[in-house]
């Protein structure tokens, strides 16, 4: 079983075009804090990045961000959360992020989101970490990746353990539920 303090959220500045990404995404920061589950993410009060951390806030739930100085200068650091760790880039960002959550999460995002994800899934083949890494599918958002995922472990490039170690869930319960349930991968299948 997973021990779940706080939960690292990958996700980006942009809402997209449908309201659903929005609605379920309170509703899931809203899930963690009911949960006793904190939020860590990239510290930014716009787009699906700010939608996190304010309904996680609204329900008393603890909301850490870790952001670099270039964002702050840009005036989008969300300066009402729990924590806010300022630092001075991206990598450094990203090793802190890897640091204080206990899983990963991607929600619906763009390139940075892609980018957070492979590299934290990439350090979990690596043995770098052995915490879960998920993909929280609002309206199938991530189905044409899986599809691209399940070609790649059809060709030989991925081992079908490593797919099968990756968390997919659409609800808020599903998710939690799955990450707390998690074991590191057996590799010898």
């Amino acid at each position: 079983m997973t021990h779940l303090e706080r939960i690292t959220v990958f996700t980006g500045g942009a809402s997209g075009h449908d309201l659903t990404y929005q609605q379920h995404v309170r509703a899931l920061g809203t899930e963690f804090a009911r949960a006793g589950i904190g939020v860590v993410y990239g510290g930014g009060k716009v787009g699906l990045m700010g939608q996190i951390a304010d309904s996680a806030l609204d329900a008393s739930g603890e909301v850490i961000g870790v952001i670099p100085e270039v964002l702050v200068e840009r005036e989008v650091a969300h300066r009402n959360i729990t924590y806010l760790e300022i630092v001075p880039d991206m990598h450094f960002r990203k090793a802190r992020l890897g640091e204080l959550g206990d899983a990963f999460v991607a929600l619906p995002g763009g390139m940075g989101t892609l980018e957070e994800l492979f590299e934290v899934w990439t350090w979990q083949y690596l043995g770098i970490h052995a915490k879960p890494v998920a993909l929280y599918n609002i309206k199938g958002f991530w189905n044409p990746l899986l599809e691209m995922i399940d070609h790649q472990v059809n060709e030989g490039f991925i081992a079908g353990w490593r797919r099968d170690a990756l968390v997919i869930a659409d609800t808020p319960g599903d998710l939690i539920s799955q990450l707390r349930a998690w074991r590191p991968p057996i590799q010898d299948r």
